[in-house]
């Protein structure tokens, strides 16, 4: 059963090359037919002003007859030729897409395919259907010649012999008129290799943005877990604690130490949980916007920093978020390096650019490149497509600028 296997598979590819190979003969002769038909008759009744016709025809149907095509390659060979975005429908042919589509290197790549091509690919299709034709001849020549009267059984060892050889090669010749087929039609009837790469570019910029949105989804579910469970159980064991200590006055020292101990921890893992959730994403942000959520966040810094928002409308949840983000590391890093006295924080939109400027008067020397907190700001924002830059001498001042687009 098993050594059956290879030669059944042989038979199935050699059906499949040969049904798409005859199947290619009246689409690849169908334009051209047209087009000469079209020409005879326009020269025979001497109306050379009419010549544009049977050309005008020809474009209306290469559209069709590529759609054609493809569904051939994939149906027959499971091969997807991409589909030409440039390609028009009946209801958008004029007159803007029609003129588009003329103009486009694809559709000339078309006109050159069905027109000049396909003569050569069907003569080389019919080859190949004339070669199992006259290998099957061959191959049952020597049992009519037995069969029928007169003294052909000379001729038939002949015939024989070639027959078999050719009916062996004849599969192996529809496999390589199919693969070179399948060769010229990607480049010709689909799109460019740089089409492709733009496609390619225009795909993965598309699911990176629907990664970027998934995280910033994802993080604020996490900070609405952690706001209304863990910090609220958190917030409750605290109040428990302090309801302890301020009514079991009759505890021994060391319990009353432990219930103290306790209840400090508690109230610190709040105010770190506090600090975990406003820098993954705070609620205000979504609530209120970029304003009230830079607000609450520079009135929080251990000195004093001048806050000018002036955006109008909003920027798209996950440019907010990479804002607020810099505003925080930016300030973060102001506090425990920079040895400032004041810090600015400027944000306004400019077209359809979110500008972020954050500086200090402190001593300066940051630098983005040197593995700090700064190149993961840098990173941040790159993920939207914007820019990061820093300014920042030794001796001060430092400017940090994000430039993020509005829109992704």
């Amino acid at each position: 059963m098993r050594s059956s296997q290879p030669l059944r598979r042989a038979f199935l590819r050699a059906r499949r090359d040969t049904g798409f190979v005859a199947a290619g003969i009246p689409l690849h002769l169908a334009l051209t037919s047209l087009w000469v038909w079209g020409v005879t008759i326009v020269v025979k009744a001497n109306a050379w002003a009419l010549v544009p016709v049977p050309f005008a025809l020809f474009l209306v149907g290469v559209p069709t007859l590529t759609v054609v095509q493809r569904h051939r390659y994939r149906a027959l060979l499971g091969v997807d030729i991409p589909r030409l975005t440039l390609t028009p429908t009946p209801e958008r042919w004029w007159p803007r897409h029609a003129l588009r589509w003329l103009s486009s290197t694809q559709t000339w790549r078309q006109v050159g395919y069905h027109l000049l091509l396909g003569p050569l690919l069907a003569a080389l299709e019919l080859l190949v259907l004339a070669a199992w034709a006259v290998a099957v001849a061959g191959v049952t020549d020597f049992g009519w010649a037995w069969a029928l009267p007169g003294d052909e059984m000379t001729q038939a060892m002949v015939f024989t012999p070639c027959g078999v050889v050719l009916l062996c090669s004849a599969p192996w010749l529809a496999g390589v008129t199919a693969r070179a087929e399948t060769r010229l039609a990607l480049p010709l009837l689909g799109p460019s290799r740089n089409q492709q790469l733009q496609q390619r570019v225009e795909h993965l910029a598309e699911s990176r943005t629907d990664l970027i949105e998934a995280v910033d989804t994802e993080r604020r579910r996490i900070e609405r877990d952690l706001h209304d469970g863990t910090q609220q159980r958190l917030v409750s064991l605290a109040v428990n604690l302090g309801l302890a200590r301020a009514t079991l006055t009759d505890l021994p020292d060391d319990a009353r130490t432990v219930i103290d101990e306790a209840h400090r921890e508690a109230k610190e893992a709040i105010a770190e949980l506090n600090d975990l959730v406003r820098g993954l994403h705070p609620a205000v942000l979504e609530d209120r916007g970029l304003d009230a959520a830079l607000s609450g966040l520079t009135a929080r810094v251990p000195l004093p920093v001048r806050l000018r928002v002036d955006i109008g409308e909003r920027a798209a949840p996950v440019v907010e978020s990479v804002a607020y983000f810099v505003v925080s590391e930016a300030l973060t890093n102001v506090t425990k390096h920079a040895r400032a006295t004041r810090a600015g924080v400027t944000v306004e939109r400019i077209g359809k650019v979110l500008r972020v400027n954050v500086t200090d008067d402190g001593i300066g020397g940051a630098d983005a490149a040197a593995g700090s907190g700064l190149g993961g700001l840098a990173k941040r924002v790159g993920s939207v497509d914007g820019s990061f830059r820093v300014s920042s001498p030794v001796g001060g001042p430092t400017i940090i600028t994000a430039e993020l687009p509005c829109a992704l």
